[in-house]
């Protein structure tokens, strides 16, 4: 899209600085807001772009080349936004999602629990309700962009009696709550995604809560677990294939650096190696794209086990793909050009943080489980 490409100057231009403070984008938010980007996955019929899991992925793709940590944040609120598109009831709905498509919120994820990580189909903290109003009172130790969203979805156990797996997913905006941050982000990597934990405390409506036939793991199943291992896998790819180009770029100039010989086969070889490993992943990505935009347009089921086996496979493989390509890159540029302070080196961090990120262990035991019911074995 033309719009991103617009705001990738912005977002390379202020990286190094957000890598470095370490602080969130907020330039790169700003300009995300102004070009109705923040609308993508808002339907048209509420002034929004009416995107599909496609235009996420090329999107993300895109802003990754500027900054990994903008475009990761702007994949997650884009993974809100597309939960309350579907699922938000019709007053909530109405009231949300215009003001999304304007780029007036900023939403971001609340879904890590002490103890439990990031796991999506469960939640500890009961949801209570007093008098018709929902009392909410959550910790969450790791937040993408908490401390300056203009509001949460926040996941729940249903109340205090309720299992860990049932779970409610209550909008709330930033000015009805308590918002304590409870400490710092100063990571290895995407520094600038500003995770910070939080304690959120406050009182509801009690229509906050989003609605499906079948509760909360088709929310999560066909909305949240699809566009969030998409757009987290884009930004990615977006990011290894950026390193790869101005690896490119570099070499060609009169001032490429003295230890990589372009007339040599080995350097060759391990340039071959590198787009390898983006041409794997690019292509996974984009077929589990297609994949899921085909069963979302045509009233499918992306929970059904194949599905969701390649879901959770494009967020392992391009977790794994986009490091080795930069980790290849940065042993053929060398000591004294891919192991100084730089965009390689950045992203080098960056990406490692990929098969950390709702970790890849815990996906590919239920990949493995998941594997164990599909004896026609369902290849993308």
């Amino acid at each position: 899209m033309a719009a991103a490409e617009e705001v990738v100057p912005l977002l390379a231009r202020h990286a190094a600085e957000v890598d470095a403070e370490p602080r969130f984008p907020t330039e790169a938010l700003a300009a995300l807001r102004a070009t109705g980007l923040m609308g993508l996955m808002v339907p048209e019929e509420h002034g929004g772009l009416g995107g599909t899991v496609l235009d996420l992925v090329d999107v993300a793709e895109r802003l990754a080349a500027g900054c990994t940590s903008s475009a990761l944040a702007w994949a997650m609120h884009c993974q809100q936004v597309d939960a309350i598109a579907h699922y938000a009831p019709q007053r909530l709905a109405s009231e949300l999602l215009p003001r999304l498509a304007a780029g007036e919120l900023y939403l971001a994820s609340v879904t890590t629990e002490e103890d439990k990580g990031g796991h999506l189909l469960t939640s500890r903290a009961p949801l209570r309700e007093r008098e018709g109003v929902l009392v909410l009172d959550r910790y969450a130790p790791v937040v993408t962009g908490g401390r300056h969203a203009d509001g949460f979805l926040i996941t729940m156990r249903a109340d205090e009696t309720a299992l860990e797996r049932d779970v409610r997913a209550v909008f709330a905006y930033r000015h009805e709550l308590d918002v304590e941050v409870d400490g710092d982000w100063d990571t290895l990597g995407m520094r600038g995604t500003d995770s910070v934990p939080l304690r959120l405390r406050g009182e509801l409506r009690a229509d906050r809560v989003l609605v499906a036939d079948g509760g909360w793991s088709e929310i999560a199943l066909r909305s949240l677990i699809p566009v969030g291992h998409l757009g987290w896998a884009a930004t990615w790819l977006g990011a290894a294939r950026a390193a790869l180009s101005d690896f490119l770029g570099a070499v060609r100039s009169p001032r490429r650096p003295r230890s990589v010989d372009v007339t040599s086969p080995l350097v060759a070889e391990r340039i071959a190696r590198v787009r390898t490993c983006l041409e794997l992943a690019s292509a996974y990505l984009h077929r589990a794209a297609e994949e899921v935009a085909e069963l979302r347009s045509g009233g499918g089921r992306p929970e059904a086990a194949p599905t969701q086996i390649h879901l959770n496979t494009v967020k392992v493989a391009v977790a794994e793909l986009a490091f080795e390509a930069v980790n290849r890159l940065v042993l053929l540029v060398g000591l004294g050009g891919g192991y100084r302070r730089g965009a390689l080196e950045r992203r080098f961090r960056d990406l490692r943080s990929a098969s950390l990120n709702n970790a890849d262990d815990r996906l590919l035991v239920a990949t493995g489980t998941l594997a164990l019911a599909d004896r026609k074995v369902s290849l993308l």
